[in-house]
């Protein structure tokens, strides 16, 4: 079983790094599944010039910009519709004024991935869209893991 961990990236005060390394350390050692983090992988097959200046290229050059960020798209939707089994999200203010999460979450519903969503927020401001797309709603992290624990034991996997 191999996960993608969809989130807030570019607006996350830490890139949303944290919760990924948390979810990552569980899934592995408890249930044995390997997981595809973007916030660790975005910028690996990047050249020296596109790892120091595409974020900068976004609003001083947008020719440079977006074939590099196209790069980085065409990777992410490659390992979710392709190398991915199931996709864990965190639903939080700062996905909202992203677009990548909300297409790779309807790309997951389009193509029958289950989609675990965990609550930052209440879940009356999530989008209803959103909701439609998920197998499983949690409100944090502890429900997750509680759930998948009882569901997607190691046993399953071996």
């Amino acid at each position: 079983m191999k996960v993608y961990l969809a989130g807030a990236i570019e607006a996350a005060p830490d890139s949303g790094i944290t919760w990924r390394k948390e979810v990552t350390q569980f899934l592995k050692s408890d249930l044995n599944w390997a997981v595809f983090d973007p916030s660790q992988h975005e910028l690996d097959f990047l050249t020296l010039e596109e790892k120091e200046n595409f974020r900068y290229w976004k609003s001083t050059d947008i020719k440079r910009f977006r074939p590099v960020i196209k790069k980085i798209i065409d990777r992410d939707l490659d390992q979710l519709l392709k190398q991915c089994d199931a996709v864990i999200c965190l639903w939080d203010d700062y996905v909202l004024p992203g677009g990548g999460t909300h297409g790779e979450l309807t790309l997951a519903y389009e193509h029958s991935l289950p989609v675990f969503l965990v609550l930052g927020m209440p879940l009356e401001k999530v989008s209803s869209w959103i909701i439609g797309c998920t197998t499983e709603v949690f409100s944090g992290f502890d429900e997750l893991k509680h759930y998948l624990t009882n569901s997607h034991s190691k046993k399953n996997d071996e």
